[in-house]
This record gives C-alpha cells, structure tokens and sequence, in this order.
C-alpha cells in the first residue's frame, strides 16, 4: 500500500500513537510528515509504503490553524496542559471586534519568533522539553517566521476565549503566537485549543478517522489513499524508452535535455517513479517496480 491517507486526528493522540495504529491497519510502513501535539486535532498526513521515501518533498508546507485563545492565565507549557503560573486581570475594553482584528493584523509578516520551552527544538543536541523537566535554564534564539493571514472568528467574553483562524509558514508555534497576541491585549493567556484545518494542499475536508480508516481497510476500500503519482500531478512526466529502463533502475544518469526538477517517470504509460534531473542528467529518485 503506498500513498498518503490523510487522518483527522483526534484528542489525546500522540502522532506516535496515530503512526502506530495505522501501521497495524494497514500493515504497512508509515510515515509523517510533521507531528500534532496530542491535545491538538486536525489534519495528520501519513505516508504509507514507498511514500515515506518523499517525506523531504512535502516538510515544508504552509499550515492553517483554527485556535481558541484564553486570556487572564499563563501556563508553563502555554498551552492546557501545563499548570497555571500567572494570573492577570483581562481589561473589559478590549472586547470589541474591531479592536481584536486590528490587533491580530499586527501579527502578519514576516517576524522573529521564540519558541516555547516545552518543544521539541533541540539544542546541543537535547530537546528544550527535557531541559525543562530538569528545571535547567537555555538561551532560545528566535526563529523567523511568516503569518500570511490571521483573522477573527469570534469571542467569548465571559470565558475570556478568543478564536482565530491563522495561515502560517512551516516552523511556526501557535502557542507562543498565542502569548504574543495576549500580552499586546495587555495581559496574559495560553493555547486553550487547537485544530489543523490545512498542511500543504491537504484539507481537513478530505481527511478521515483512524475508525474511518480502519472500517474502509476492512471493506478493501482504498478511495481515501492518494497515489505518489497523484501527489505530483502537477510535475512534468517522462515517458522512459524501454532500453533506458535497466540505467534508471540502477540510478545510472541518463541524457536528458530538460530542465532542472522532480519528474513523474512512466514506461508503457505506467507510472514507474520519480526522477530528478540535474544538469541534464536524469537519476532515479524512487522505483516503484
């Protein structure tokens, strides 16, 4: 089974625990492309079979993200899991939609972003959630980012909740954006909720349970696993001549006069693979026969 199945993921998953159950369903290797933290929903694609060898073409995706903000509370992980460290009063004047969304606009472009303590960012080789735990303290350099668009959604004043839709670059932490948002509304507040609507071209419309996934592998239907050719339907395609065919296998360099890039390979118009070319030279990237 090769291709990517795109999973809606639920609460309390890791991606871990997700990329093991798949792994079960469908007996085949499985790969993912960025993780979820297990309090967050939304989309998750997996790779599966010989897709995992394309990870490196689809880690740098935009995202787009559905976010519940709570103000008036700042915890240590920025998010509902960790313990409350900080109360502050929520002034009763910022609740007007005008004065949200403007304050929201602030935040798109490029910027310079901290991530938080309690991520996986490795420093000397030691992720920042274990220095941490350890009660060690670490220089964070920022990391730059890009929020291309970020809009309202609604309030709740009572809850002192405020939900957002944002689309942001790869690298980008929700919950720290979630703390700048909050201290330039002059208080405080942490990550109280948080669904992936979009990785890439991958659409939470189009994504799937693992109890979705595991009743249609049952019914051998495999209408929800997009194919690696399908995956790059917008790349040129060669059409192999036969008495090529041994060279590509054997990742030998074959004259080719087109330009630089990723290329769907067929032979017989059968989608064989992927092959890259480089100063004119075509080398397989991944066999599928």
């Amino acid at each position: 089974m090769n291709g990517i199945v795109l999973i809606n993921k639920e609460k309390n998953y890791t991606s871990h625990d997700v990329v093991s159950i798949v792994k079960k369903i469908t007996k085949s290797k499985v790969g993912h492309t960025g993780t979820l933290d297990p309090n967050a929903t939304g989309v998750l694609p997996l790779l599966l079979g010989d897709a995992t060898k394309i990870s490196k073409y689809l880690i740098n995706h935009d995202k787009e993200y559905e976010v519940i903000l709570e103000l008036g509370k700042k915890t240590l992980t920025a998010d509902v899991e960790g313990e409350v460290i900080e109360e502050k009063e929520v002034s009763q004047t910022i609740w007007k939609p005008e004065y949200i969304e403007n304050i929201l606009t602030e935040f798109i472009g490029e910027q310079e972003q901290i991530p938080p303590i309690y991520s996986a960012i490795k420093i000397n080789g030691k992720k920042l959630y274990d220095y941490a735990r350890e009660g060690k303290t670490v220089t964070i350099e920022p990391r730059r980012i890009k929020i291309y668009k970020i809009e309202l959604m609604g309030f709740n004043k009572e809850a002192k909740q405020i939900q957002f839709k944002v689309n942001c670059s790869k690298g980008t932490y929700i919950r720290s954006l979630c703390e700048d948002i909050a201290k330039k509304l002059g208080t405080v507040g942490y990550m109280k909720d948080l669904n992936r609507t979009q990785v890439g071209e991958f659409y939470i419309k189009d994504s799937i349970t693992i109890a979705e996934l595991e009743e249609k592998i049952k019914k051998n239907d495999l209408s929800n696993i997009i194919s690696i050719e399908k995956i790059f339907e917008n790349a040129n395609k060669i059409d192999l001549e036969q008495k090529f065919l041994n060279k590509y296998l054997n990742g030998v360099g074959i004259e080719q006069n087109y330009e630089d890039g990723v290329y769907k390979i067929y032979l017989n118009n059968e989608f064989i693979g992927l092959g890259i070319i480089k100063a004119q030279k075509l080398k397989r990237d991944l066999v599928l026969i």
